[in-house]
């Protein structure tokens, strides 16, 4: 029996919660705080929302959509255009290649995981940004940027993860 469109457009907004709730995580780790500071350690929440949803549904989240994502990111943040694009590309790639070591394992794992891809993804952005300027950028931003991203990715995965049954049920 063909799907009524309403079971369509159902089975359609399923499979855009990942790149959405991505996206909105771009935007809300855009927000202004009027926090002097602040900005410069705001954690990764789009490179979680990658992580994640590459790691748990790869189907989901292509390729295209985490460079569009990335590339969104670049504007929205201001930086050097290209180099959100390029780090979550990296980390999808990471992520994909080495998927018989994400499928299926436990949380810790995972954390783990996104530990060591963070620290990289960190690490090549700080070169990029320190190219781009042609300057040698003090680090000890981005090292508090990394550890409240990596402390902040138990919260948002696990969120996530409630919504798998949603995603599963007819996608």
């Amino acid at each position: 029996m063909k799907p009524t469109l309403g079971q369509q457009l159902d089975t359609q907004a399923r499979r855009l919660v990942p790149a959405a709730t991505t996206l909105i995580l771009v935007l809300l780790a855009a927000v202004p705080s009027h926090v002097p500071g602040l900005a410069r350690i705001v954690p990764l929440l789009a490179l979680i929302g990658v992580y994640h949803w590459t790691a748990h549904r790869p189907d989901l989240m292509p390729a295209r959509v985490v460079f569009a994502i990335g590339l969104f990111q670049d504007i929205i943040g201001g930086g050097p255009l290209g180099l959100y694009a390029a780090v979550f590309l990296l980390v999808h790639g990471g992520i994909v290649f080495q998927a018989r070591f994400f499928v299926g394992k436990g949380f810790v794992v995972l954390w783990f995981g996104f530990a060591l891809m963070s620290a990289a993804a960190a690490a090549a952005a700080w070169v990029v940004t320190a190219l781009f300027h042609a300057a040698l950028v003090d680090p000890t931003a981005l090292v508090y940027q990394y550890l409240l991203t990596l402390g902040t990715f138990p919260i948002l995965s696990r969120l996530f993860l409630r919504w798998h049954p949603v995603l599963v049920a007819e996608s």
